[in-house]
């Protein structure tokens, strides 16, 4: 075997052959040729790719590889870690986009050639797009600084004699796109002048002035010369942008304990908090654009949510991910918010927006000391201990008073206003305990009363990682000298309309990162703030002289108190008539006396069987939830709630976007059965028009029956039989886990499987009666109770 030959592993193999890891481990042991280790460990073993694809094809248990999967495979399995596979990848892929020619000149070489030709090339569009690798971060000769700086004046600790100072172009002019004294950022209604002090001396240890992507060498790329010619194939059919996406989301998905990501939907709510849009779409042509900061990176999420921006700046303190990061943006997936506007017909927005991107601890050395934004966007570490307490103590960010240690989010929110040029805003994402500690009251305190905090928003638990707990948005502007400041602050609290949501839709109350229903609290978030109006139970704008108390507690639901379930006295009546007939709807639905009969031997078979025979296919759920239609999850078929209401249309539907997601979803469709991997119950699902056009979530099994050959109603009765799934569960771990293929079945003729396919749909229908009736008693219940202690309803 060559010695930089991808590997793969077990869980690997099993994804290219469409079985479970147990069926590999069954190869290993039954078939003496089953390629050999070549490396990993004796648990988790890890063999050659070309090896493993020839073994499948001659078993014929593989006829062609997805080109996709074989990239993917690559990557994973890379000499040198998939992380670096990744960014030599997106080096390939801009390559691939900005100079296609170039790349099909190096691609005619042979291997060797191509790894040593390609640092020069590779090198030249990274620095055409992210900068010129210099460690100094001083512009070159003839190069200008990236817009969006603000020019400070030189001191005798800021420049070395002769050189040009960080903010100036090497004329000394401002580039385009950049803020001098006394003028205005582009976009921006506060007048006055826009400088910035420097919080860092411009060569803070620690910070990074070069960019964050490296040029790779020529012996650092030959390992990888056959990814990227893989890779430069896909991207030819699904462009560089969704090929990168496409990777990089693999490898995200793979190590989630590594990141802590910001789902899409909570990122394009705090960008459009920033500045929100005229309509959902792209921004017009002749709107103001802005220079957007995030402190914060991680994997860029926040920054690719931004619409139409001139210029993107990002800090990370990973480097290996601050690469990934600075890729991802350049790369600019097709169909993002992020991606370069189209050009108008006066040939405006037709550039895309100038992007930096450095590695560096932000707090202790800041890359962008001298910036001044339109717009901060900040998903910060929480609870951080070890944010540079002791060494900052004096460091000029501190305007609002020096953030306790236990207050790492309070330091990040004065570096963003230190960031944001006079009346820019921020948007950071904060656990609720800082609206609340009293080591944080002062600072609090002290944001209220310069108007520096202009609303906090309450979101629904499971909005972002920690799930658990019910996150913050705070909403800050900088405040412009000589205006005077805001006298009240907006107070959100979106938890209520989860329940609601849930409750309207057949959902369980409560929510969960799998329940949000997002269109419905971003509109209520944006309504709230752009109309800066209280809504009954969801917003309330309050003066800021009632919040100055002795503990400056800004949690929303201190002055918002959750509205009454099932609303005031009207409200429960409505209630109580739906109870009533859902009740009655009960009693007709109620099943006939069950009529005794002695067990019948039937025939039998498994639904394995029936799946060579080609009476039904199986397949696995890989949908998450967040993306750009609904998905079916295990909380929904175990509750019996619906889908989200907006189905897969277009490619998505069809498995024509690769690059939208990690797997090509499963969509669902009328008549299909659905089961629960985990938990050992007796819950199955047959799909209707409700649920058609959603994806299969993880954690499902999907089985999809021939219509000429078996009933959906009889195959899903029987596969709830307790017995039945006692017996296709394993036990191994600490959860039940079923195995569809184990399920046993009857062998009936199709006009017998009818019949007791009616039988149990008339079942079915009795079953979401009494979950509908159960739902509402609750509502009523609570909402008596609620109604009797605050007076709303009286006792007679």
């Amino acid at each position: 075997m060559p010695d930089n030959a991808t590997e793969v592993t077990a869980a690997g193999i099993a994804r290219l052959a469409g079985v479970g890891r147990a069926a590999v481990s069954n190869w290993r042991r039954r078939h003496a040729d089953f390629p050999q280790p070549v490396g990993g460990t004796a648990a988790s073993p890890s063999f050659a790719l070309a090896d493993v694809e020839q073994w499948l094809r001659d078993q014929g248990k593989l006829a062609e590889v997805p080109l996709r999967e074989r990239v993917w495979q690559e990557v994973a399995g890379h000499p040198a870690g998939a992380a670096q596979a990744l960014v030599h990848t997106g080096c390939a892929l801009l390559l691939v986009r900005d100079r296609p020619t170039a790349w099909l000149e190096l691609t005619a070489a042979s291997d060797e050639r191509m790894a040593d030709a390609l640092p020069h090339a590779v090198d030249h569009v990274l620095t055409a797009r992210l900068g010129p690798d210099t460690p100094s971060g001083t512009p070159g000769p003839g190069r200008s600084t990236p817009p969006g700086t603000v020019r400070t004046p030189r001191t005798a600790d800021s420049t070395a004699p002769g050189s040009t100072a960080p903010g100036f172009t090497a004329s000394g002019s401002t580039a385009p796109g950049s803020t001098a004294p006394g003028s205005t950022a582009p976009g921006s209604t506060a007048p006055g002048p826009a400088v910035v002090q420097p919080a860092n001396p411009p060569a803070a240890p620690g910070v990074h002035r070069a960019r964050a992507v490296h040029t790779p060498t020529a012996q650092a790329l030959l390992p990888s010369v056959p990814l990227l010619r893989a890779a430069a194939q896909l991207a030819a059919g699904i462009g560089a942008g969704q090929t990168f996406e496409f990777l990089l989301g693999r490898h995200l998905d793979a190590n989630p304990r590594q990141f802590t990501l910001t789902p899409p939907h909570l990122a394009e709510l705090m960008a459009d908090l920033a500045e929100p849009p005229k309509d959902a779409g792209r921004p017009a042509p002749d709107r103001p654009l802005r220079s957007v900061l995030d402190p914060a990176a991680g994997t860029g999420a926040l920054l690719r949510a931004v619409a139409g921006p001139t210029a993107l700046y990002a800090q990370e303190a990973d480097a290996g991910l601050a690469a990934l990061t600075a890729l991802r943006l350049a790369l600019g997936a097709d169909g993002t918010r992020s991606s370069p506007p189209s050009p108008g017909a006066d040939g405006t927005h037709s550039s895309p927006p100038s992007l930096a991107v450095r590695t560096g601890d932000t707090l202790r050395a800041d890359a962008f000391a001298r910036l001044a934004t339109d717009t901060v966007l900040c998903h910060p570490p929480f609870n951080d201990r070890n944010w540079g307490h002791d060494e900052l103590a004096y460091d000029p960010r501190w305007e609002y008073g020096f953030p306790a240690r236990v207050e790492s989010e309070l330091a990040w929110v004065q570096h963003a206003l230190a960031r944001l040029r006079d009346g820019g805003t921020a948007v950071l994402l904060m656990p609720p305990a800082a609206a609340s500690r009293r080591s944080g009251r002062r600072i609090r305190a002290d944001l209220l009363r310069r108007g520096a905090l202009r609303a906090v928003i309450a979101l629904p638990a499971g909005a972002a990682p920690p799930y658990g707990i019910p996150l913050h948005l705070w909403v800050l502007r900088r405040p412009t000298p000589g205006v005077r400041p805001g006298p009240d602050l907006l107070l959100a609290d979106t938890a209520g309309l989860a329940a609601t949501a849930g409750e309207a839709g057949g959902k369980a109350a409560g929510g969960g990162r799998d329940r949000l229903d997002w269109p419905v609290v971003r509109a209520a978030v944006l309504d709230a703030w752009r109309d800066r109006a209280g809504l009954p139970g969801v917003s309330r704008v309050v003066p800021v002289v009632e919040l100055l108390d002795d503990d400056v507690d800004l949690a929303p639901a201190r002055y918002l108190p959750r509205p009454t379930p099932g609303g005031d006295a009207c409200g429960l009546g409505e209630v109580r008539e739906r109870l009533a007939e859902t009740l009655r709807l009960t009693t007709r639905l109620t099943p006939p006396p069950a009529t005794p009969a002695v067990p019948a031997h039937r025939p039998r078979t498994t639904v394995g069987e029936l799946a060579r025979s080609g009476a039904l296919s199986l397949h696995t759920g890989n949908a998450a939830p967040g993306g750009q239609g609904p998905v079916l999850t295990e909380h929904d078929v175990l509750t019996g709630a619906d889908p989200a209401r907006t189905p897969f249309t277009g490619p998505e539907a069809q498995g024509e976007a690769p690059g939208a997601a990690p797997d090509d979803p499963v969509v669902l469709e009328p008549g299909d059965v659905v089961v629960p991997v985990l938990g050992g119950g007796t819950v199955v699902r047959v799909v209707g028009e409700r649920e058609a056009g959603a994806a299969l979530g993880r954690n499902l099994q999907l089985l999809r029956p021939d219509p000429a050959a078996l009933d959906p109603w009889f195959l899903a009765g029987f596969l709830r039989g307790t017995a039945n799934n006692r017996q296709a569960s394993s036990y191994a771990s600490t959860a039940a886990r079923l195995d569809a293929r184990r399920l046993h079945l009857p062998r009936m003729p199709l006009a017998e499987q009818r019949r007791y396919g009616e039988r149990f749909r008339e079942l079915a229908a009795f079953e979401e009666a009494l979950r509908t009736a159960e739902r509402l008693g609750g509502v009523l219940v609570q909402g008596m109770y609620d109604g009797l202690t605050d007076g709303t309803v009286t006792p007679a």
